[in-house]
């Protein structure tokens, strides 16, 4: 049902640091620049980083997760390792950096498939949500596969345009957390069949036309449901 992640938007304090961060620390390209939020070209997907002036905000201290080529981790954490305190996760064969932007999101470079040079995508999102069961009922019918259910019964990861982990709150790795009020948009062939999915259980439908939904999740994360 959705087929690609279209965005992710951060809330930025200031837009300047988060600009130096993103743009001259990770070589994100800066896609546009406005007078309220930047946005950067993250392979297929765009990174915004938005002040809080209105609705929605992007998310608070979220954790997401960069796509990189396995053969660039090395330099990477030569680069990253002489400015910041970064901590190290290996999953399998593959192994991810952690570091904070200067809003206190937890970015992850992780090694993937993926051709490069330097970042290309984001593989991952974390979510805050209140019940897990409620958030696995409700991003499932949205397409979403459940893969891993966390030893803690704190969390759920589950796969589709990208991987989406559910978490109640707590602390991950280099204490991450899951975001609050998270604003996402993905990419669907049809926008009103994601949101009959989902129409009686969203906090609000805060948009509807014929290529573009917007509403509320029950946790209050803004979804975007937009014409591929």
């Amino acid at each position: 049902m959705l087929s690609g992640l279209a965005w992710l938007a951060l809330e930025a304090k200031y837009l300047e640091p988060a600009r130096e961060f993103y743009e001259e620390r990770l070589g994100l390209t800066v896609r546009e620049r406005g007078p309220d939020e930047v946005v950067f070209a993250a392979g297929e997907t765009d990174l915004v980083c938005r002040r809080p002036d209105a609705l929605p905000r992007g998310g608070l201290h979220t954790h997401y997760a960069f796509s990189i080529p396995a053969s660039e981790y090395d330099d990477w954490w030569e680069r990253l390792a002489a400015e910041y305190d970064l901590e190290e996760a290996q999953f399998g064969s593959a192994r991810s950096l952690y570091l904070y932007d200067p809003d206190g999101n937890c970015v992850e470079l992780g090694q993937q498939d993926v051709a490069g040079p330097g970042i290309d995508g984001i593989f991952e999102v974390v979510l805050e949500v209140e019940s897990l069961d409620r958030a696995r009922d409700f991003y499932e019918d949205l397409g979403f596969e459940t893969v891993d259910e966390g030893d803690d019964r704190k969390r759920l990861r589950l796969h589709g345009p990208m991987a989406l982990e559910l978490w109640e709150p707590h602390l991950g790795i280099a204490d991450a957390r899951g975001g609050v009020h998270v604003d996402l948009g993905f990419e669907t062939d049809d926008p009103e069949a994601a949101l009959e999915a989902v129409a009686d259980r969203v906090r609000s439908v805060e948009r509807a036309a014929d290529d573009e939904v917007v509403v509320r999740d029950p946790d209050g994360h803004f979804l975007t449901f937009t014409s591929a």
